[in-house]
């Protein structure tokens, strides 16, 4: 009698079949989202579609985290992941770990949605720029080992000086695990410390082939870069998100290291031209204090330096005499108004009026008295002369009538 098995067994075994299958362990798959669902647990559920199938996916939060862009129903996407079989409800469905669009118009909107989202972060600000290193020893290049790009790079910074080093880190610079690879090495660079600045270079191509450098990743990884980054990412009319982040965009591999590496020819040229002109400059303002210099020495000052304080001196003595009788001519003034004061005060003094035959007279408490019926008789009076002082007593009083 054949084996009866559960549903689980079934389910269990299938997935096993799946599990082992080199082609579904890791797959890319392309196709058009919808019936997208983006959980609260961070989870997204959708199905990708195309014109003749679907089938059911899953990306879970861990791996949605590392997306650059927000997938939306309608866009065509490439999905790398792993196809099994979900046990509990016996279907199978493709579990996302990587995503990025598929299609012109999907490329866009990504684009748009990464570049608004950094730059509400401010990830773009000039206030985070970087400035060059005048003179770098060495420089980094991340780009790819094959091609012309890297090349260039070389020749054009060597030709500008041979004694630049320079240092480079092959990545991968299209498709799926690109954008991983540049940042890697953009961390890489930043860990060793052994380069001045980073050229991050690509050669032209379309909007998808450029694509690694529109990842959010690599955007990151850029602002995150203690060491001064130039962009140089496909052509001129080229612009990629990691142009923005950059400290600097270059339009092309060749100009960047035109503006990484001074050109010593240049600068010898710009160094001799300089001193011819400071020397010019320092001839022309040596004459000019040498004939200063003659102009001060046929002056007074020089052929006769101790006029000026002769002068001065006559000019003191001068101001002294003035000084001396204006002085003397105040201090005459000044006699006859004290003399004139002091007449007034001795025309006013009681000793002139007691001189003249009046006398004061003051009660035993030293107060003057004035009128007669201030003292009465038998009272003592001091009686104040000119010349001296004498003690009485009333005797006898005569009111005078007012």
């Amino acid at each position: 009698m054949s084996r009866v098995f559960s549903v689980y067994d079934v389910n269990r075994y299938i997935k096993g079949i799946f599990s082992t299958d080199m082609l579904l362990t890791d797959i890319l798959v392309s196709g058009e989202i919808s019936n997208y669902k983006y959980h609260y647990s961070g989870h997204m559920y959708f199905t990708l579609k195309d014109d003749q199938s679907l089938i059911k996916c899953v990306m879970f939060k861990s791996s949605a985290a590392s997306l650059g862009f927000e997938p939306e129903n309608g866009m065509k996407v490439i999905i790398k992941g792993y196809i099994s079989v979900f046990e509990r409800d016996g279907q199978y469905q493709l579990y996302a770990q990587k995503m990025q669009p598929d299609g012109l118009g999907s490329l866009h909107i990504a684009f748009e949605q990464l570049k608004a989202k950094l730059q509400k972060e401010g990830l773009f600000d000039s206030e985070y720029k970087k400035p060059l290193p005048l003179f770098p020893s060495c420089i980094g290049v991340v780009t790819s080992s094959t091609g012309s790009v890297v090349k260039d790079i070389i020749n054009v910074a060597t030709r500008r000086n041979n004694n630049v080093n320079i240092k480079i880190l092959p990545v991968q610079v299209q498709g799926l695990g690109s954008a991983d690879s540049v940042a890697k090495a953009i961390k890489t660079f930043n860990l060793l410390k052994n380069v001045d600045v980073i050229i991050v270079a690509r050669g032209g191509g379309s909007l998808e082939e450029l694509w690694a450098f529109n990842e959010e990743v690599v955007a990151r990884s850029i602002f995150a870069s203690e060491i001064p980054i130039v962009s140089a990412v496909g052509h001129e009319t080229d612009f990629t998100i990691s142009d923005f982040v950059a400290d600097l965009r270059a339009p092309t591999p060749s100009a960047a290291a035109e503006l990484v590496v001074p050109d010593m020819d240049s600068l010898k040229d710009t160094v001799l031209a300089l001193r011819k002109r400071l020397v010019i400059a320092v001839k022309r303002e040596t004459q000019l204090m040498a004939m200063r210099l003659s102009k001060y020495e046929s002056s007074t000052a020089f052929s006769q330096p101790l006029d000026r304080i002769y002068q001065e001196r006559l000019k003191l003595d001068s101001d002294l005499k003035q000084i001396t009788q204006l002085i003397h001519t105040r201090m005459i003034e000044k006699k006859a108004e004290l003399s004139n004061f002091a007449a007034k005060l001795n025309a006013l003094s009681p000793l002139n009026i007691m001189a003249r035959g009046f006398l004061v007279a003051k009660g035993e408490d030293n107060h003057i008295i004035k009128r007669a019926q201030e003292v009465s008789i038998g009272d003592k009076v001091i009686l104040t002369f000119l010349d001296g002082e004498a003690k009485c007593t009333i005797e006898e009083m005569k009111l005078r009538m007012e």
